[in-house]
């Protein structure tokens, strides 16, 4: 089984959809994690973020794992410097190029080829995975979404990242739209256990229909 989770950042998805795998002893993927890679490499590198065949040309020969919340790029753990400032401007950028797109789709199609996978992201269940079994659709307020990526991110002025939030809407908006036949959960006043439990539920309601 593929269980699909789209949403806008901040609304809570890769915490959830970890826990969810957990929960399920299903594999993960986090999908926004690839794409802040090749952001953090091509800002590591000097790469031109307007070039997308430079990024995935730039890209390509390093090696990389996201497995139970850790990122490893070549062997190095590479998980805190992805939550950067920098990293965060600039990921929608890297994410526009249709090239970029493309390469790492097809990464994540082979992931969950695989089978029972919980993958997460901005365009999962229209683009990725359209027969995914269950398909999410996560939602949150502006405010609580900019709240809770100020408590991620302790050190960054909250203003600057509720502006970058707003831009990073605009920027996805293509890429953020829930599939129409996703079940879609506002997670503004809900806790993080209360939103894992919807999920199960979902899931247990289409697995007692395949049976």
């Amino acid at each position: 089984m593929v269980i699909a989770i789209d949403g806008p950042a901040g609304a809570g998805k890769s915490t959830s959809a970890r826990m969810l795998a957990e929960r399920l002893s299903f594999a993960y993927v986090d999908t926004g994690a690839m794409y802040r890679i090749v952001t953090w490499l091509a800002l590591r590198d000097r790469i031109d973020l307007d070039d997308g065949l430079a990024l995935v040309a730039a890209c390509k020969p390093h090696e990389w794992t996201v497995e139970h919340g850790r990122v490893l790029v070549d062997g190095e753990d590479v998980t805190v410097a992805l939550r950067q400032s920098r990293v965060d401007r600039d990921v929608s950028r890297v994410a526009a190029h249709a090239e970029v797109r493309e390469l790492l789709r097809e990464r994540q199609r082979r992931a969950a080829a695989t089978g029972n996978v919980v993958i997460e992201g901005r365009d999962i269940g229209t683009v990725v995975c359209p027969d995914a079994a269950v398909k999410i659709y996560l939602i949150a307020d502006e405010e609580e979404r900019a709240r809770r990526r100020t408590a991620e991110r302790p050190v960054s002025d909250s203003a600057t990242l509720a502006t970058e939030l707003r831009r990073r809407d605009q920027a996805d908006a293509e890429q953020s739209r829930p599939a129409p036949d996703a079940t879609t959960i506002d997670t503004t006043v809900l806790e993080l256990n209360e939103v894992v439990e919807q999920m199960v539920r979902l899931v247990d309601a289409v697995s007692a229909g395949r049976e």
